[in-house]
């Protein structure tokens, strides 16, 4: 997870799409750029779930909805080291059963539960 520099949140890697309508793509290129990491595993290519926010006004960027288009990677944890972008306070790994400490949202504990049907987790 990344805790989001701006938001002051705790999130799932991701970025804005900027116009790309391949979605897939963006979603690994922004996983790398958040990460560090070079290697992920696509282990869906369709997305996985939605997730609609409202953002609050920051700075001069008025308030508005988020749409979090989500697909499931995976990287092989301690094969490659972390770092921390710009965007972000922190890039961790957090075990599932943390998660929800972390970021109560609604939407990520749907995710978990998501991820525990659909992947055996």
């Amino acid at each position: 997870m990344t805790h989001h520099r701006k938001l002051d949140l705790w999130l799932q890697l991701g970025g804005h799409a900027d116009g790309c309508s391949d979605l897939l793509k963006v979603a690994l290129s922004e996983a790398r750029e958040e990460s560090g990491f070079n290697v992920f595993n696509v282990l869906s290519p369709d997305i996985f779930d939605l997730g609609i926010h409202r953002i609050p006004k920051y700075n001069n960027t008025p308030a508005h909805f988020h749409y979090d288009v989500r697909f499931i990677l995976e990287s092989p944890q301690g094969t490659e080291n972390i770092i921390v972008s710009d965007e972000s306070h922190d890039v961790a790994w957090v075990h599932k059963d943390n998660v929800i400490n972390k970021n109560p949202e609604e939407s990520m504990a749907r995710m978990l539960k998501k991820m525990s049907v659909n992947f055996s987790l």
